[in-house]
């Protein structure tokens, strides 16, 4: 055999075909049994010639022999045995080492069992390592192993130096150096990003240990250092963007003590002296920056979103804000983190809902957003039924946004029911908002209601009358007067007693202070006597003699006169002057046809003696003249036979006599009778 020249290592010069014979029969590779592993121990004299290209094909050439003559069964082991021996430079030599993976990665990396291992070595030589050259010796076989095993490189990696340390910062930069493992890592960096504050994964060698997100975070601020940034960072876009969102919120929320402890061990270790929240904050306008988002990140400064964002009770606004500056980047854009937010939702992730909501209803103001409207829809019964106003607040948003296209106007009928129930929230804007949703569902579907549903949906209206939000009330009256208008067949029966608990309170609502109110309640009244069918009524109103309704009112339904004087004696409560005066007119206008029930007329003489001493000079005016007239008319009862008693005698008796056509009809039957 031909001398070994002194600059190439042992290793690569020997042809491990010209071993011993016995070498075949030897038993699996063992460091401390098989003399030929002692070839892999360092020349100390020996220097990295310049010919480094050429001195590397002679490694993997030689390591190629070695490795043909070993059994299959030995190949891994051996090559384990020898990535393990590279961090330590003074026994083995580490170009030899590194062709043995080289050969080792190149035969079959999907077979591979020991990967978690091999990445501990490679970052155990690369700390131990800092000449450039040996930096990138593994960076093809780094690879290779990425692009085969991508869950266990990238988090047995995290688990190595969760930190991002020179060397680890050295892996991760070659891993996304190509665009086929570029996106392969960031989609595991993801996964680890959205779980806070641990990342439950295991990998191939059966290690189960938690990843800390905040590891993912500071990898992904290294990589978006890097000048060449990866392409494929646009299509992870979304889940990257709300998952940085997320561990903003989280880490303003809550700091579990083992986060605390990792991140301080970070600061020490060169990190920003930053809190963990302020951190994950940074990475997000550093990611924005990085696609060209900078106007995003200049107008949520200037409006001073950023520091919103990092405040647990603002942070939902902070959200609105950013999705708001999203609008004019990219339609495209919006529409696929929409998706994100629905599948997202669809968890029921704790605490971080209210936040994904805010965000998913500013988005909406989008048509290709409101595609997502199905898959919305569907999260919609969950999340009305929040104890959260906030959230109800959001829902009820994208609901009105949503109903700016017909086809998810029509598809909200199932949700009637649940609607209807909000109606009794004590949050008038939530109201106002069920209100606005009701009312164009009804007027879109042209479809009828369920009578059950129409009944409902009247009992919970009409007590909105008296809301003290102006809106709420002209609201729920126009529709009451849809409902009514709608409604068919033998929905209108059971209807009837509702419109009647509906009248007292539309009368007085004739007197309202708001002018807009009091017309909304003229044409609601009026769609009521229409329901009725009492053409008096209806032409008396037309007429605008709202004081004469009052009269003919008790007179034509004298049998509920009981139930009026109830409800009116409410009003004697209001707020507005007007409104009290109304109601102590028609309390002398029910004086008059409980004469004789003295039981009831002593009622209505206590409820407008405690009004003689209202704060309104008028009010306490028109109570004392009305409780004088009735008084007045019980000492002079009138006469059997006056003039007024005849006359209302006679006219009850015109509206029960007979037709013509019975009488006719009677006279001919009982001349063929006779």
């Amino acid at each position: 055999m031909a001398e070994r020249p002194p600059s190439v290592p042992r290793l690569a010069w020997l042809g491990w075909e010209e071993e011993d014979e016995g070498t075949e029969d030897a038993p699996a590779w063992q460091l401390d049994e098989v003399e030929e592993v002692q070839l892999l121990q360092a020349d100390p004299d020996w220097k990295l010639p310049e010919e480094q290209e050429h001195a590397q094909a002679l490694f993997h050439s030689s390591a190629q022999k070695f490795w043909e003559s070993l059994k299959p069964s030995e190949r891994e082991d051996a090559t384990i045995a020898a990535v393990e021996g590279m961090a330590d430079s003074d026994s083995y030599n580490a170009e030899a080492c590194a062709a043995m993976l080289d050969v080792l990665v190149e035969s079959d990396t999907s077979r591979l069992q020991h990967v978690p291992s091999i990445v501990r070595c490679i970052y155990r030589w690369l700390m131990s390592n800092t000449h450039v050259s040996a930096e990138h010796r593994l960076d093809n076989s780094l690879l290779e192993l990425t692009h085969a095993h991508p869950h266990d490189v990238a988090v047995t990696l995290l688990r190595c130096a969760p930190s991002c340390d020179r060397a680890a910062a050295t892996m991760w930069r070659v891993m996304v150096s190509r665009s086929r493992t570029a996106e392969q890592v960031l989609r595991e960096l993801v996964c680890v990003l959205e779980d806070w504050p641990l990342h439950s994964t295991c990998t191939s060698d059966g290690d189960s240990s938690d990843v800390f997100a905040l590891a993912a975070t500071r990898v992904l601020q290294e990589i978006l250092r890097l000048p060449g940034c990866p392409q494929r960072l646009n299509v992870l876009f979304p889940r990257i963007f709300l998952a940085l969102l997320s561990q903003i919120f989280f880490a303003t929320q809550q700091m579990p003590e083992e986060v605390d402890t990792f991140w301080r061990g970070c600061q020490q270790e060169g990190c920003p002296p930053t809190n963990p929240s302020r951190f994950a904050m940074l990475t997000v306008k550093a990611l924005l920056c990085r696609l060209e988002y900078d106007d995003v990140v200049f107008e949520v400064e200037r409006k001073r979103g950023w520091d919103t964002l990092l405040s647990a009770e603002t942070y939902h606004c902070a959200m609105g804000l950013l999705a708001r500056q999203l609008h004019g980047i990219s339609r495209s854009l919006c529409y696929w983190i929409a998706g994100h937010l629905v599948k997202l939702l669809r968890r029921k992730k704790q605490l971080w809902e209210v936040p994904a909501m805010a965000f998913l209803v500013e988005l909406l103001v989008y048509p290709n957003v409101r595609c997502w409207g199905d898959n919305i829809l569907q999260l919609v019964p969950m999340y009305l039924q929040s104890k959260c106003r906030v959230m109800r607040r959001l829902v009820l948003r994208g609901l009105l946004a949503l109903c700016k296209t017909p086809l998810m106007v029509r598809r909200m009928r199932p949700l009637l029911r649940r609607l209807i129930d909000l109606l009794t929230d004590a949050d008038m804007e939530v109201v106002g908002m069920t209100l606005s949703v009701l009312s164009k569902v009804l007027r879109a579907t042209g479809i009828p209601i369920a009578t059950s549903i129409t009944l409902q949906l009247a009992e919970s209206l009409w007590p909105l009358f008296d809301s003290d939000a102006n809106h709420v009330q002209l609201l729920s009256m126009h529709l009451f007067r849809d409902v009514m208008e709608f409604v068919v067949g033998e929905g209108k029966k059971p209807l009837k007693q509702h419109v009647h608990r509906s009248l007292i309170p539309l009368l007085c609502h004739l007197y309202d202070e708001n002018q807009r109110v009091a017309e909304a309640s003229q044409e609601t009244l009026l769609q009521a006597t229409k329901f009725l069918k009492n053409r008096k009524l209806q032409q008396l109103l037309e007429r605008e003699k709202t004081w004469v309704v009052a009269k003919c009112l008790l007179a034509e339904y004298s049998s509920r006169v009981d139930e009026y004087l109830q409800q009116c004696l409410l009003y004697l409560q209001s707020p507005q002057a007007s409104m009290r005066v109304a109601a102590i007119r028609f309390l002398g206008l029910a004086g008059r046809h409980v004469a004789h029930q003295q039981v009831k007329l002593q009622v209505i003489y206590e409820a407008l003696q405690s009004t003689t001493k209202d704060v309104s000079d008028s009010v306490s005016s028109v109570a004392i003249q009305t409780l004088f007239l009735l008084r007045a008319a019980e000492r002079n009862p009138p006469s059997r036979f006056s003039l007024p008693v005849l006359q209302e005698r006679f006219h009850r008796a015109w509206r029960r006599r007979p037709s013509l056509w019975d009488i006719g009809f009677l006279c001919c039957w009982s001349s063929v009778q006779s």
